[in-house]
């Protein structure tokens, strides 16, 4: 098995936007996508009263982020579970709210970089993509039971593949003659399928279609639909949320929820806002921060990043430890 590289995106910025959210003591930071560990290895180190929950799906990830974060005793607890079970992770825990929750979404480096997990469509390996690869339904389960029309969906939706109904068809078609099993094929038929002078342009022809195929497999944007709220929800008043996406989607997912969140509730002719109707977040980036030219040149994953972050500023019905 490779070894995989792991290299945080924006880590001293993400850490610079936790800070003022942990510098008391007791406080409880969730690291909602753990992967290797990190993000959290630079908050324990640099925010020293705090403790991290560290969710993820994958075993493996859980495993390796355990070993690497062993040095900081029981500041540190690993959670194998998805990030939109936040309420249910804090309550078993015994704790009342989260001071700071992060979210470094998409695929991991170690799921990219290990050729057995079927994420990387350069070499040949079983068509899995299931972040949790003890549960669920496989890249290749889609690929032989959806039917053309919700084939053809997601890999427009999620993929942003135009080709996506010539893909659909050419998948089906193919699977009558013998189910998928492994990526390579799956990618010899992309390039079939998809003509030749868009294969020139906007990268491997294979990118689209197996982003589509992996954030369906993991539910990437349902569970992201579930979990922003529910992050949100769980802080204390001085609290924060911050979110690195990597697709239009999920940014755009982040971006509405924030703004749900942060909107005032009252008639825009009012002349003043009542205190109880002043919203009890506040945006604390402006619009999406995105990585400088050094830092891509370095880590050629933190092109496409988008980095915001939210503040709880008073209680709220809704917030399970404001109180």
């Amino acid at each position: 098995m490779a070894t995989p590289a792991h290299v945080p995106v924006l880590l001293d910025r993400v850490v610079a936007l936790l800070q003022p959210a942990l510098g008391h003591e007791g406080a409880v930071m969730v690291d909602a996508t753990l992967g290797l560990g990190g993000h959290t290895e630079a908050v324990l180190t640099r925010c020293e009263l705090a403790r991290v929950v560290g969710i993820d799906r994958d075993p493996e990830a859980l495993r390796r982020a355990g070993e690497r974060l062993a040095p900081f005793g029981d500041r540190f607890t690993g959670v194998h579970a998805t990030y939109d079970a936040i309420p249910d992770v804090l309550a078993e825990l015994g704790l009342a709210h989260a001071d700071a929750v992060l979210f470094d979404l998409g695929v991991s480096s170690m799921q990219l970089d290990v050729t057995e997990r079927g994420f990387a469509y350069r070499e040949d390996a079983p068509l899995d993509m299931r972040m949790d690869p003890t549960r669920g339904t496989t890249a290749a389960d889609v690929l032989n039971t959806y039917p053309r029309a919700d084939l053809a969906r997601i890999l427009k939706e999620y993929g942003e593949e135009r080709f996506a109904g010539r893909i659909a068809s050419a998948i089906v078609r193919e699977r009558e003659r013998e189910p998928f099993a492994r990526s390579a094929r799956l990618v010899e038929l992309l390039y079939d399928a998809i003509p030749a002078p868009a294969r020139r342009t906007g990268g491997h022809p294979a990118k689209r279609t197996f982003q589509a195929l992996r954030m369906e497999v993991n539910d990437e944007l349902g569970g992201l639909r579930r979990a922003i709220p529910a992050a949100i929800d769980s802080l204390a008043v001085g609290g924060r949320v911050v979110v690195e996406s990597y697709h239009s989607l999920e940014d755009r997912l982040v971006k509405r929820a924030f703004a749900a969140a942060t909107r005032v509730d009252v008639p825009p002719d009012m002349p003043v806002v009542p205190p109880d109707r002043e919203p009890a977040l506040r945006l604390v980036t402006r619009g999406a921060e995105r990585a400088g030219d050094d830092e891509i040149a370095h880590n050629p994953r933190a092109a496409s990043v988008r980095l915001r972050a939210i503040e709880r500023i008073r209680p709220s019905t809704t917030n399970r430890g404001a109180a």
